[in-house]
């Protein structure tokens, strides 16, 4: 974190405009894939263990399943990634619920999105 240091005397008043443009041009400085970086590390790795899980478990494969977990990161927020996942876990449940999770446009457009997402990823990864 980046401190402003006032001189002695110095009313906090004064510091304010230098500590407000010293935080607005520490945000431009942050990239935008920092910014999409915003799975929390929990999430990844149990998308890893499971994608290892599903295909080997090696070191080579780990190294796949990270690189596939960063693709998907790269197309997806993770608000986006979590109501697909929760979308997904719902399709599979009977009656109303499970038609509704199934049928529905949008939720079929945002599964449709992971499903192109994991198709880079395999490109890109496997």
């Amino acid at each position: 974190m980046m401190r402003t240091f006032l001189p002695p005397g110095a009313g906090r008043s004064s510091a304010l405009p230098l500590l407000v443009l010293s935080l607005l041009s520490l945000s431009l400085l942050v990239s935008p894939a920092a910014l999409a970086n915003d799975y929390p590390t929990e999430s990844r790795v149990d998308y890893v263990l499971g994608c290892m899980a599903a295909n080997g478990n090696s070191y080579l494969t780990m190294q796949k399943c990270s690189c596939s977990i960063d693709v998907i990161a790269e197309h997806l927020s993770y608000e986006t990634y979590e109501q697909v996942a929760t979308v997904m876990g719902m399709q599979d449940q009977r009656g109303e619920l499970g038609v509704l999770f199934r049928t529905e446009r949008g939720m079929q457009d945002q599964v449709q999105a992971l499903h192109q997402a994991q198709a880079d990823a395999n490109l890109r990864c496997f």
